[in-house]
């Protein structure tokens, strides 16, 4: 082994994580979308099912967290085939079939095999269909034959992400709705962009690159831009945006750590640089209590796409 791969070694040990992503992010380098699945795949093998808490315990005015306000896009009276595209480990289908427990066929694709050992653990005795695949590699989904594709939070990571919108345009059958969760305004949300601060202040005390960069394709994570690029695929098709605050009350101790797990930022720390992370963080939660309790306000985007053949429009 050369000394340059010794040192590495060294460097990465201390710092408890090692992907290529963050490597060539570490060295000023720019990752390409084989490392970012590497990143992507080694955190949730690590941390599978990290989502599961926020995404659940985060809801709005009405109650309603973000895998609720996708289920709001089907129609049972319309709609029988689901797939959860990068289903993680399968909260959404569970919500989809406990609200809908008849005459929906569900099916989940994820590429991390830990994410679907606890999707299957979830939807045991379920008929329910689970696939490793890439969401750029659906192939053995034949055209035309989805009424409804979820995609939550996952689209804002995928790269390259037009393949994937090509993909969800060729399986999704006539009329049938592309639904996702996206990244919101982080603006819109009190006290987000204070959180997110502190986050990513203190892993660049660590990784002093990383934030430069982001996950994925920036242009999911903007209303605008996000139009924008689902308009060169689904051309002459409906396209819907609406944002949305999700909001988390809880002792600024659980919450701390509830909403530090939640970044992926923060899972590339060494265990010990990730309890002082949390104790930043419980600091400003504590600052911000009241009667006991501080909030976490979650900005989210909701993408609605109906799916619309060139047929249609000469018919109206």
């Amino acid at each position: 082994m050369r000394l340059s791969e010794k040192l590495m070694l060294f460097k990465n040990n201390y710092k408890n994580f090692n992907s290529s992503w963050i490597n060539k992010i570490d060295s000023g380098e720019n990752p390409n979308s084989q490392d970012l699945l590497d990143h992507l795949d080694l955190i949730h093998d690590r941390h599978a099912g990290f989502t599961e808490k926020i995404a659940t315990s985060c809801c709005d005015v009405h109650g309603k967290n973000s895998y609720e306000l996708l289920l709001d896009t089907i129609d049972p009276s319309s709609h029988s085939d689901i797939l959860d595209l990068a289903c993680g480990s399968g909260v959404l289908l569970e919500y989809c079939n406990k609200r809908f427990p008849f005459n929906l066929k569900l099916s989940g694709v994820d590429m991390n095999d830990n994410e679907l050992k606890l999707a299957r653990i979830r939807l045991l005795n379920k008929d329910i269909d689970f696939f490793n695949a890439k969401a750029q590699k659906l192939n053995f989904i034949k055209d035309s034959s989805k009424d409804v594709i979820f995609c939550h939070w996952a689209l804002t990571l995928m790269d390259p992400i037009i393949p994937v919108l090509k993909t969800i345009k060729r399986i999704l059958k006539n009329h049938g709705i592309f639904s996702a969760i996206v990244d919101g305004d982080s603006n819109s949300a009190k006290g987000y962009s204070e959180i997110n601060n502190i986050i990513y202040k203190y892993v660049q005390k660590i990784f002093p690159n990383y934030g430069l960069l982001e996950l994925g394709d920036p242009r999911v994570r903007s209303l605008k831009t996000l139009n924008e690029l689902v308009k060169m695929v689904f051309d002459d098709c409906a396209i819907k945006i609406t944002p949305h605050v999700l909001t988390f009350k809880e002792k600024p101790k659980v919450l701390a750590k509830d909403v530090s797990r939640f970044f992926y930022a923060s899972l590339v720390l060494s265990s010990k640089h990730y309890q002082v992370l949390v104790s930043e963080l419980e600091n400003y939660f504590n600052k911000s209590s009241v009667n006991g309790l501080s909030e976490f306000n979650l900005p989210v985007n909701r993408l609605i796409v109906e799916k619309r053949s060139k047929l249609y429009f000469l018919n109206k």
